[in-house]
């Protein structure tokens, strides 16, 4: 698919990959979810920028997380919006590694009581085109949890 038939097949906004962040998409589409981690006081961090949001160090590298995460806050949309279910979950999770993210969460009834904070999460991923994959989280299926 390309991306101008994701967007003949969706109508839900495509992000729009930068240099700072190809990376991060690249890993997307192969499964992963990639953050990047500072070699001078192994702070780990998203979203990607070229520097260590903590002691502003340029020495960062890519790391593969785990895909474990917990829901950290939510909310429950019933209004309709391009490409999107209703009702559907905006969430903030936060993943096992430390940092936080938005995305939504899947699989799972779209309620408040469906989806209690704190409650463990794994990533799955949507692909839109040739070069874009979603991050979305699902309740977890393991019996390893973030902590």
């Amino acid at each position: 698919m390309t991306a101008d038939n994701a967007k003949a097949t969706t109508s839900r906004r495509m992000p729009m990959p930068t240099p700072e962040t190809q990376h991060f998409w690249d890993g997307t589409l192969e499964g992963e979810l990639r953050l990047q981690r500072c070699d001078d006081c192994a702070h780990t961090y998203f979203p990607p920028r070229p520097f260590c949001p903590k002691c502003a160090s340029r020495s960062v590298q890519i790391a593969v997380a785990s895909g474990r995460a917990t829901l950290h806050a939510c909310v429950i949309n019933h209004r309709p919006g391009p490409g999107f279910d209703e009702p559907h979950s905006i969430a903030v999770v936060e993943l096992e590694e430390g940092p936080r993210m938005m995305s939504n969460i899947v699989d799972c009834e779209q309620t408040h009581d469906a989806l209690p904070l704190d409650m463990p999460l794994e990533v799955t991923f949507e692909q839109l085109s040739d070069t874009i994959a979603l991050p979305l989280f699902k309740p977890a299926t393991s019996t390893e949890v973030a902590s």
